[in-house]
């Protein structure tokens, strides 16, 4: 196929899909519902490529007015994001430090799944760009800060009507460099214009292997400023910490609408139904979910990530609901709750939901600065393998259970019972060992606690009456000065609390 016949209709043309994406900038113009307009070899006269109709193109060059390309900015992202680039200047002096922001993932053809930026770019602009390169040049007493990025095609150019990912009449108004100086308070320039030297740092997505790209594309990866970028990220400051709370809030609504939509995905709908009624809120109130929504249901709520929600809602089950909004900032909550389906625990359910209580209230009691970033998983582990021996559902004591060599009480959680948390869900993943598990806790942190049992359906070491419950209890805390904030409080945590609050939800 001649490239002039090739991809556009949607996102348009990326280097995925093995062409330049700052070549031939006509080729959005190919394409009719994603069919190319190729017959026999050639193009079908009844419908001329568009790049060869000078009618078209001189008529497509006049008539523009003025459109709103202010970016969408939150409050305050701008200020914070200079502290951070600050931060990060004063932990590398003297480095070239290049972060990149990516570009959305290809799905199928010229179609794109969503971009979302990289959270390390996020935190040092405060606003996504797709494609953008931030670099920091070491100066004396810091960096210089500048955004690369390729420029918005506006009326008048070409690539406005002919380019699928740059051009305004198919993306609509973009923020360009004036705008994004003005908001962002740093340099912009096009992306063609960098040049990156060779022993520069280098993190974030990928750089894509075509046009001003390929300047970056191939270069490895540092582990130096990722970790150090981790790290810096582990401690928030206010502006940072008020978006986490805003999130939870966010999602505490949102654990409320599902509430109420229970009766009928019950009827019609199950799982699924739940699930898009809280993605609908993510993307109503912040900008999506934080991670994908599980809802499971029943035997589906074991499952640690039961994200395929294609299971009917059982009214004498467990539903176990792990949840959070992303703020248009790109925090994110992370919160679960294991409710029953029907308002009410039974004997066996209401039993593995207070053993899971008693757990995480151990686990909360164990978060405090200065305390090993450990000790609120022993305290859950300890609490667990005491009630699982007490039910006699381990083969061992309880100490040989809780030894190195032992761990059989995991069979029952196998996953962690905790993680930073922030601009992503797993917050912080980057640092090193010493920082992350084998770090102390100190203000400003931000953490899960979420402790749980998970008796699968298939799972003969239990007994019949216990296969198929699942329960997991996750609160989003803030470490403080004295102690610790549960930001997500505002959902209970007991069984005769959660039984109230579906009452109160239920219209």
């Amino acid at each position: 196929m001649n490239l002039e016949q090739g991809h556009g209709h949607g996102h348009g043309h990326r280097p995925e899909t093995g062409l330049d994406a700052d070549a031939g900038v006509v080729r959005a113009l190919d394409w009719e519902g994603g069919i190319p307009n190729v017959r026999a070899g050639g193009l079908d006269p009844r419908m001329p490529q568009l790049s060869d109709a000078p009618g078209f193109v001189d008529w497509m060059r006049t008539g523009w007015g003025d459109a709103d390309r202010t970016p969408r900015l939150e409050p305050g992202a701008a200020d914070a994001a200079r502290r951070h680039r600050l931060r990060l200047s004063e932990a590398l002096a003297g480095e070239t430090l290049i972060v990149a922001a990516g570009r959305a993932q290809l799905r199928v053809s010229d179609n794109f799944f969503e971009f979302r930026a990289d959270s390390d770019f996020l935190w040092l602009t405060g606003y996504p760009v797709e494609d953008g390169v931030l670099v920091l040049t070491p100066m004396p007493g810091g960096h210089d800060a500048c955004l690369y990025l390729t420029p918005p095609a506006r009326p008048g150019d070409p690539a406005f009507h002919g380019s699928a990912a740059h051009g305004e009449l198919w993306v609509g108004p973009l923020a360009g460099a004036r705008e994004l100086e003005d908001a962002l308070g740093i340099r912009v320039r096009p992306l063609a214009e960098l040049d990156a030297p060779e022993g520069a740092l280098i993190a974030g997505h990928p750089v894509v292997a075509a046009g001003a790209g390929a300047k970056l594309a191939g270069r490895a990866r540092s582990a130096v400023l990722a970790r150090v970028l981790a790290e810096l990220r582990m401690r928030k400051d206010d502006w940072e910490l008020a978006e986490l709370r805003a999130a939870v809030q966010h999602t505490i609504d949102g654990f409320a609408a599902v509430r109420r939509e229970i009766p009928q995905a019950i009827a019609a709908g199950g799982e699924r139904w739940l699930q898009g009624t809280f993605d609908r809120h993510a993307r109503t109130v912040g900008q999506a979910p934080g991670y994908a929504t599980i809802v499971g249901s029943g035997a589906n709520a074991p499952v640690l990530h039961w994200v395929r929600a294609d299971g009917a809602i059982d009214p004498e089950a467990l539903l176990l609901l792990d949840m959070g909004v992303e703020n248009r900032s790109g925090y994110t909550a992370d919160v679960t709750r294991t409710i029953p389906a029907g308002g009410r625990f039974s004997p066996a359910q209401r039993e593995v939901h207070d053993l899971v209580e008693r757990a995480h209230r151990a686990g909360l009691a164990a978060v405090a600065p200065g305390r090993d970033w450990i000790d609120f998983h022993v305290a859950c582990m300890e609490v667990v393998a005491q009630g699982l021996s007490d039910w006699g559902l381990l083969p061992v004591s309880v100490d040989e259970a809780m030894a190195p060599s032992g761990q059989q009480h995991r069979r029952y959680l196998v996953c962690g019972v905790g993680h930073h948390l922030g601009l992503d869900v797993h917050d912080c993943g980057a640092s090193s060992f010493a920082s992350y598990i084998g770090g102390t806790l100190e203000p400003g942190m931000a953490l899960t606690v979420e402790p749980g049992l998970y008796f699968h359906a298939w799972d003969e070491t239990v007994p019949p009456e216990l296969r198929g419950i699942g329960v997991r209890i996750e609160d989003d805390l803030v470490v403080t000065p004295d102690g610790h904030e549960v930001v997500s409080s505002g959902l209970p945590i007991d069984a005769a609390g959660l039984e109230r609050w579906m009452d109160a939800t239920a219209t």
